[in-house]
């Protein structure tokens, strides 16, 4: 479980300017298992949470807890950043494999490699990858272990649509394997309703959870199907700046799912 408690953030600028506040009161919790995604505009702190979350950014107020220990305490999650972040000087099966505490033979990381299609490129360089097969291969160092914690800043934002939803498919196999509790950061509406549980839609900066939805579309989904389409059509019509980080006054609490 990750519990968030009254966290805020604030960045000092230059000198004789006032501080600048990236996340204000945030309070929520997640579930073990949960699969839950965070939905706002550009720059209202969403990458800021993650950081937090995962214990590499300590300067904030409030309080983070992952079943019931500060995030330091805790084994580390598994994280993608928004940029691959991949050592250029190993090669991508090295990359994958980089991750893993113990010495294991290299059939788990083939095998992914060669479900996310990389297989034929395990003893490539970075240098030698376009910026979507970078991706893939960062996701893939990120789920190798199956971790119980997934942290997630927009894996699948470069990635043309069909090896996306593969990608999204094999995401969900491995949190069904682990039962992994994951945070998803993401601009795209239907790519939260397709793979969430639960979607946090944050205001503008300084970030807010101005809505807590619970998503009630059975699984499996489709992602370009029509219950998606129709649960997104239906937000967006009681709210028609949500993506903006706006919520109209009096929204049905059937669309807040959980609270905190």
């Amino acid at each position: 479980m990750i519990r968030i408690d009254s966290v805020s953030k604030s960045c000092q600028q230059e000198y004789g300017q006032s501080a600048l506040q990236i996340l204000s009161d945030i309070h929520f919790v997640v579930e073990s298992g949960e699969f839950c995604c965070l939905l706002g505009p550009s720059g209202c702190g969403k990458t800021t949470l993650l950081n937090i979350i995962s214990g590499l950014d300590e300067n904030f107020e409030g309080s983070v807890l992952i079943d019931g220990k500060a995030p330091e305490l805790g084994p580390p999650p598994g994280y993608m950043f928004q940029s691959s972040r991949l050592m250029p000087w190993l090669t991508v099966r090295e990359n994958v494999a980089l991750v893993q505490m113990n010495s294991q033979s290299d059939v788990k990381v083939d095998e992914l490699l060669s479900e996310i299609g990389l297989k034929e490129f395990a003893d490539a360089y970075p240098a030698q990858l376009s910026g979507g097969m970078r991706r893939r291969v960062a996701l893939a160092r990120a789920i190798i272990t199956e971790p119980p914690l997934l942290l997630l800043d927009e894996p699948f934002l470069s990635l043309d649509t069909p090896v996306a939803n593969r990608l999204r498919s094999l995401l969900m196999e491995v949190c069904a394997r682990r039962s992994a509790t994951v945070l998803f950061v993401t601009h795209d509406l239907r790519e939260a309703l397709y793979l969430a549980d639960r979607v946090l839609f944050l205001s503008s900066r300084p970030g807010r959870v101005v809505l807590d939805h619970q998503v009630d579309i059975p699984r499996p989904r489709v992602p370009e199907g029509e219950a998606v389409e129709l649960s997104r059509l239906e937000l967006l019509k009681m709210n028609p700046q949500l993506l903006s980080g706006l919520v109209l006054q009096g929204v049905p609490t059937t669309l807040r799912g959980r609270s905190a």
